[in-house]
């Protein structure tokens, strides 16, 4: 045979078979992906993240600075013994310093107020629960009304009052004053929050369903609350009274029924869930702690971007699937020609970087790509 000729054929081959377009294929969508999320204000710190949000069958949402605005209002002050002042102050004293949004509320109460703290001692966080701590050397109770019924903090007093104030969508906490390790605890009386909708969490909500994506709500607060704010954004599934363990039960049943699930939060408490799932999305007006456990952080808080977060994923996901196509089926084509002499060295070598640029520019279409925003929907405070 023609060696010459053949030889010829055999660079042609090489250079039409260079696997550039290939390589490019993948990183080229992904990074485009990210960046256009970037400028959304979706910071995605892995690319795993991105390849996973296109599978999501189910969103899990916290309510508290998730769907709500996270800044809730005293809207109510029971005391049995006392005057609502001193219960007030009692309250006030014990959450002194923390970053809670509800400890926050009862602070700017107290500052409105002018009221005196006083000096505490040794305070324990319960997660999912409260908290206890020592004021001129008695114990306090403060938290929900899980941390009462365990601590056998008898609510028949401020019962009837509590479901009242929980079927407005209130959050209710409760503090009890202990008696020793026998005599048990005893209620000193209720404060009530109240908080807003997010104007966009319906539209967020609504966007996901039509996606074909179930929510549901995972909250820590009482159930009342969260049917209320359920029913106002028509979430599908509502859990309530969880404590956060609770919540990482409740993600990886959810994965094991071969859901991929992702879970949207902003506190302390949302951290292991946020650990727990396929695809962990973080409010960045929460926590240190909630962002370090997710994989996808929303800059400014909004719900609406979770559903523009998947929607990015699944755009780079049919664009990475285009481009390993096209550079497939360039090989399959080219390199038969260039076997039988059809394409010279020089016009596999054009041929080669022509995939390679179309690749890119197939991936740089994902700039086009804007996000759907559904209408503002009034919303009533909870």
């Amino acid at each position: 045979g023609d060696a010459e000729l053949a030889i010829i054929n055999a660079v042609s081959v090489l250079v039409i078979a260079c696997p550039c377009a290939l390589g490019l294929a993948t990183p080229t969508a992904i990074m485009v992906g990210t960046g256009m999320a970037a400028q959304q204000g979706i910071l995605i710190k892995d690319a795993q993240s991105l390849e996973l949000a296109h599978r999501i069958k189910l969103v899990a949402f916290d309510k508290t600075g998730t769907l709500t605005i996270g800044q809730p209002d005293v809207v109510a002050v029971e005391a049995i013994d006392g005057t609502d002042a001193t219960l007030l102050q009692l309250i006030a004293s014990l959450q002194a310093g923390s970053d809670h949004p509800l400890a926050k509320a009862v602070s700017a109460v107290a500052k409105r107020d002018q009221i005196t703290l006083q000096s505490v001692q040794n305070l324990q966080t319960l997660a999912g629960r409260g908290l206890s701590a020592q004021i001129d050397g008695q114990t306090y109770l403060l938290g929900n009304q899980r941390l009462m019924q365990e601590q056998g903090v008898t609510l028949d007093a401020l019962l009837a009052r509590s479901v009242q104030l929980e079927q407005q969508g209130r959050t209710v906490s409760w503090l009890a004053v202990a008696h020793g390790q026998t005599a048990g605890a005893r209620l000193l009386g209720l404060v009530a929050f109240g908080d807003q909708i997010k104007p966009s969490a319906a539209g967020a909500v609504a966007k996901l369903q039509h996606m074909g994506i179930q929510t549901a709500m995972l909250t820590g607060d009482n159930l009342g609350a969260a049917q209320m704010v359920a029913e106002a954004l028509s979430i599908d599934i509502v859990q309530a009274s969880l404590l956060p363990a609770e919540k990482v039960d409740y993600i990886q049943s959810l994965k094991q029924q071969h859901q991929v699930v992702a879970m949207v939060g902003d506190g302390l408490n949302d951290a292991p869930a946020l650990a727990a799932a396929d695809v962990g999305i973080a409010m960045s007006t929460g926590t240190d702690v909630a962002m370090h456990s997710a994989g996808i952080t929303l800059m400014r808080g909004d719900p609406a971007l979770v559903a523009d977060a998947i929607d990015l994923s699944t755009r780079t996901y049919h664009k990475i699937q285009q481009n390993l196509f096209w550079a497939f089926i360039y090989n399959v084509i080219a390199i038969p020609l260039a076997a039988l002499g059809f394409l010279s060295p020089m016009i596999a070598g054009a041929a080669m970087a022509v995939s390679s640029v179309s690749v890119v520019l197939n991936s740089l279409l994902l700039r086009r790509w804007r996000a759907k925003r559904q209408p503002v929907t009034e919303l009533p405070s909870v």
